[in-house]
């Protein structure tokens, strides 16, 4: 009788959240900072980049500042669009309350178009977008 107490308190609990290791609520994460940049410096955007020449940079990253209650690991995907159409999936880890992470994606002659970045967490929902165009 005693283990089957214990065994409804710990599941329970787990529902509740209230044990380390159960999942983040999806709803929960929020995003306060989101840049498409040319660089990284310090774990920070050195700029937000809203049109750029395909010529003037090999690459491109997508910056994301992430807010996460009760600092359990999760993951979200940054999903870069061109022209409509996905172009590519990154999928990155956050493992804090105040996590920084970013993505980045080649930039070449053929990476001409508008260009769109979500940031998705693990239900699907989008949690905020940047656009941008490489000409």
């Amino acid at each position: 009788m005693r283990m089957l107490r214990l065994v409804v308190l710990l599941v329970a609990l787990v529902a509740c959240g209230m044990i380390v290791g159960s999942p983040v609520r999806a709803a929960d994460l929020k995003i306060t900072e989101m840049a498409v940049t040319t660089k990284i410096s310090r774990n920070n955007p050195i700029d937000a980049v809203r049109r750029i020449s395909h010529r003037s940079v090999k690459a491109l990253y997508c910056f994301t500042r992430i807010v996460n209650p009760g600092a359990q690991e999760t993951v979200i995907r940054h999903v870069w669009y061109k022209d409509g159409t996905m172009a590519s999936e990154q999928e990155l880890t956050v493992k804090g309350e105040k996590w920084r992470t970013w993505s980045k994606k080649p930039v070449d002659a053929e990476s001409v178009g508008s260009w769109r970045v979500e940031a998705v967490d693990s239900t699907g929902k989008v949690l905020k977008a940047v656009e941008f165009k490489v000409h």
